[in-house]
């Protein structure tokens, strides 16, 4: 059975940081590309960022580039997600998704609240 849990959301005020952690099992996880999505209230889930499966090519959503990281332990079945310098904006609900490699999707997360607020 797929199973895609986060943790290490929470409220963080402006400027702050937070690691997202996804635990992945049921799959093999080495051979999954593996994302984050997030989805802000009122609107679409969008894209956060990417990782291959050896972790070698990583992609970003403009909005988060140079303040986000994505990264994997394969040793582990975890990726995570290194969130500095947060803003408003930033706030959502975070999920991670597994592609297999012919880009069909294995699994989704159930979601972690991020909230950035003074």
């Amino acid at each position: 059975q797929v199973q895609l849990v986060e943790s290490g959301g929470g409220l963080v005020q402006p400027g702050g940081s937070l690691r997202l952690s996804c635990a992945a099992s049921g799959f093999t996880f080495s051979r999954t590309r593996m994302f984050w999505y997030r989805q802000a209230p009122g609107k679409e889930r969008e894209l956060v960022a990417g990782i291959s499966t050896a972790g070698v090519t990583t992609n970003y959503a403009d909005s988060v580039k140079g303040r986000f990281t994505i990264s994997r332990d394969n040793n582990k079945n975890e990726v995570y997600l290194q969130m500095n310098n947060l803003k408003p904006e930033d706030t959502a609900v975070y999920y991670c998704k597994a592609d297999d490699m012919s880009s069909r999707t294995i699994g989704w997360g159930q979601g972690t609240q991020v909230s950035v607020s003074s």
